[in-house]
């Protein structure tokens, strides 16, 4: 069994601790050193917009800049040769109206693939809304170059019209085709390279000026950092070619690794010796790890950031849209609330003589936006998706559910992954999502998810007789009627379609006759958020027909 401190819990110390306990001095950097860095983009688009706009007031004022750019293009004009002509031409093709559009599409195709929605949505939103920048805000008319041109152009511009919707196109596929590291870092290193043998073709050929794109190869990954570290960081949505989903889980080695032995020994006295990813697969909004101490002891952690919290916000939106408002929720707030709100749940139900883990208490990373709840490591346990259960364990779910309403709780979060089974005990994990004088329903749905948990390696049949004992038909006919569609957790869901058997509807056979109970709530909220949704699509369509028009691509 895994230690605990003395100064947090009052237990006895173990070979895991050294007794100290270091208070950070002000003006010493935390553990983990992290920031924002979709903040520093913000003023860097700021800074690059404010560029752009006093560009294109100097091009209509002064001659300065067409004087340059005259003079550059002049210049590839007298290197051309037959060869260098072709090669050009071959290279200009990137800048078609169907070669972007082929990328644009492919990417499309490949996040619709995944099921990475929001992905699309913001990389659909930054295409369109970089478009509509080059075409109507920061444009500046420009003159036809002094040489002959090799190429059909239509009109010239500043920015660049034909660089610009390529080179937004390569940097929005640097964020979503490939995850942070290495692997993102080289693409987007080649998508420079691109850039670079597109705007030297386009002068080579007089199809555009220097000015023109090298403000478009400026203005493009300005817009695209911003959008995606803000609206999709990786943290909370990170880019994974499995089918199932995304799950924000943050890498454990380097700097963060590192972060979390110090803070550890700082904050808790503890000496780790390992710091490992665990339980990856039943967690989807934080990042489960397991921690091995200087003894060999073991305890759990769970590393909350501000990319989690944003992901969750994103699931409130959408869900709010799709269902209202289910139940009176109200988010917490900040990450620093979401770890200590859950050292709070698991103090709790401990007091209530729930068996859940014991808390050694919250760590910080990095202030305000990344912590560390750590808490007892459940040794020789068995996922109950896994275990082989009796009476005792259907007994003990069934009556940790009475326990949640007697003393005015609701777990919210029931399935397979979140509980375990030990010494033939059921053990139960993860109370992130705990919440405090729910609404019945909220209550009636953790009783049908128990049940159908338990019916998973039993049978409903026996679940329901044994149910009957602590809770009335009715209640169980309630729990069930209640038990309809998103009320179900996805990993819950999956279990059933792998079982193969009706259990849903054999609870329903069993317990009294009762109408579905709808899940659909309509409210001010909901009425607001849906039309500010439908607004910002019609007008993400309305400013890429009005590119559409203007003849960008």
């Amino acid at each position: 069994m895994a230690s605990t401190p003395r100064h947090v819990v009052g237990v006895a110390e173990t070979g895991g601790r050294d007794g100290t306990v270091r208070r950070r001095p002000s003006g010493e950097p935390p553990p983990l050193v992290r920031e924002d860095r979709w903040t520093r983009w913000i003023w860097v688009l700021a800074a690059v917009l404010v560029l752009g706009a006093a560009l294109d007031v100097l091009i209509r004022t002064t001659d300065l800049i067409e004087t340059a750019d005259q003079a550059v293009v002049s210049w590839f004009a007298r290197a051309r040769t037959p060869a260098l002509t072709r090669l050009a031409g071959t290279v200009a093709v990137l800048t078609t109206f169907a070669a972007v559009m082929a990328l644009r599409w492919a990417t499309v195709i490949v996040l619709l693939w995944y099921r990475r929605f929001r992905h699309l949505v913001v990389f659909v939103a930054t295409l369109v809304v970089t478009d509509w920048l080059v075409v109507r805000l920061l444009v500046a008319e420009l003159p036809r170059p002094e040489v002959p041109v090799l190429v059909d152009v239509d009109a010239y511009a500043f920015p660049s019209r034909s660089v610009s919707p390529l080179a937004i196109t390569l940097f929005a596929m640097t964020f979503v085709l490939l995850p942070r590291g290495t692997g993102r870092d080289r693409l987007r290193a080649a998508s420079v390279a691109v850039l670079v043998l597109v705007a030297l073709a386009d002068l080579y050929l007089a199809a555009d000026y220097l000015s023109g794109m090298l403000y478009a190869a400026i203005l493009a990954p300005s817009m695209a950092d911003v959008a995606f570290r803000w609206l999709v960081p990786e943290e909370g949505f990170p880019v994974t070619y499995r089918k199932q989903g995304t799950a924000a889980h943050l890498d454990l080695s380097g700097e963060r690794g590192t972060a979390i032995v110090r803070a550890m020994a700082d904050q808790l006295g503890l000496r780790v010796t390992e710091v490992k990813a665990f339980g990856l697969e039943g967690s989807a909004g934080s990042s489960p790890l397991r921690m091995t101490l200087a003894d060999g002891s073991r305890v759990f952690g769970k590393i909350y950031s501000t990319g989690h919290d944003r992901a969750d916000r994103w699931y409130r939106f959408g869900r709010t849209i799709l269902y209202g408002q289910l139940e009176d929720e109200t988010p917490l707030g900040s990450v620093r609330r979401l770890a200590t709100y859950e050292d709070y749940a698991l103090r709790l139900l401990a007091d209530c003589q729930l068996r859940v883990a014991r808390t050694y208490g919250v760590v910080e990373l990095t202030p305000n936006q990344e912590y560390m709840l750590v808490t007892e490591f459940f040794e020789h346990a068995t996922n109950l998706g896994d275990a082989e259960i009796d009476d005792t364990v259907i007994d003990e779910g069934l009556h940790m559910v009475r326990t949640f309403w007697d003393i005015g709780v609701a777990h919210r979060d029931i399935k397979p992954a979140n509980l375990l089974v030990r010494d033939g005990h059921l053990q139960l994990v993860d109370v992130s999502g705990l919440e405090v004088r729910p609404s019945p329903w909220r209550q009636a749905i953790d009783l049908s998810n128990m049940m159908l948990v338990l019916a998973l390696r039993t049978d409903p049949g026996r679940v329901y007789a044994r149910a009957t004992k602590v809770f009335t038909p009715d209640e169980i006919a309630e729990a069930f009627a209640a038990a309809v569609g998103m009320t179900i957790p996805t990993e819950l869901q999956a279990k059933m379609k792998a079982d193969g058997r009706p259990l849903l509807d054999r609870f329903r056979q069993l317990a009294p006759a009762r109408q579905p109970i709808s899940i659909q709530r309509w409210s001010a909220q909901r009425l607001v958020l849906t039309a500010a949704a439908v607004v910002g699509t019609l007008t993400l369509v309305v400013l890429f027909l009005d590119s559409l028009r203007a003849g960008l691509v």
